[in-house]
């Protein structure tokens, strides 16, 4: 492997497990297997790697839900194993991660949501758009404002807050809020269908 993305690869991993604050440059040579010199080479310092290293983690998980998308019979379907995707993400993501990136490195953060609105956001209002043509979620939904919606609920969860604290509530919250969004802009059919998945890849 190319000593650029190990790094990346390396510093995103800690950052989701152990926030971004106490994360040392250290500990990143460490984790990348690498020495401290090699990586000065590449990065100046920390704000560096935390911005490139987001970028580079949100490329990857942006692909992975392209494919999700890609493979899924519907949107119905595509939502739920996207839910089943975050979920399993979410299970190595320490809950602090975001709320230190928002106050700690805030361009980045800003950087971040800019990704979310670009990739994301078009994502799911191409999945409604086709889900209200195909008949399985309610006619005449705003595609372009529930699909902000739907990532604004989403980065709510990776704050602390009323209804996170800990890790598992974070997996509680976020299938929670999944399901209350579906279940605002399916129809009848969409909804047979959405049981239908819902025990097939959102088991726990």
């Amino acid at each position: 492997m190319e000593i650029l993305p190990k790094i990346l690869g390396a510093s995103a991993e800690l950052f989701r497990q152990y926030g971004f604050k106490t994360i040392t440059m250290d500990d990143i040579a460490r984790r990348a297997g690498i020495s401290k010199k090699t990586l000065y080479q590449h990065f100046a310092n920390k704000h560096e790697v935390v911005n490139d290293s987001l970028v580079w983690y949100k490329a990857q998980m942006t692909e992975a839900c392209e494919a999700v998308l890609q493979e899924s019979e519907n949107p119905v379907e595509a939502m739920v194993r996207m839910a089943a995707f975050m979920d399993e993400n979410h299970k190595k993501i320490n809950p602090m991660a975001m709320f230190e990136l928002q106050r700690f490195f805030p361009e980045t953060y800003n950087l971040f949501r800019e990704l979310l609105i670009e990739k994301d956001a078009g994502m799911i209002r191409e999945n409604i758009l086709e889900g209200m043509r195909r008949g399985l979620y309610r006619d005449n939904l705003n595609a372009d404002l529930l699909a902000r919606y739907r990532l604004e609920t989403s980065l709510m969860i990776l704050q602390p807050n009323l209804m996170v604290n800990e890790r598992d509530e974070l997996l509680y919250v976020h299938l929670e809020i999944a399901e209350h969004f579906m279940y605002g802009i399916m129809t009848a059919q969409g909804v047979e269908l959405y049981i239908k998945y819902k025990q097939k890849y959102l088991k726990s």
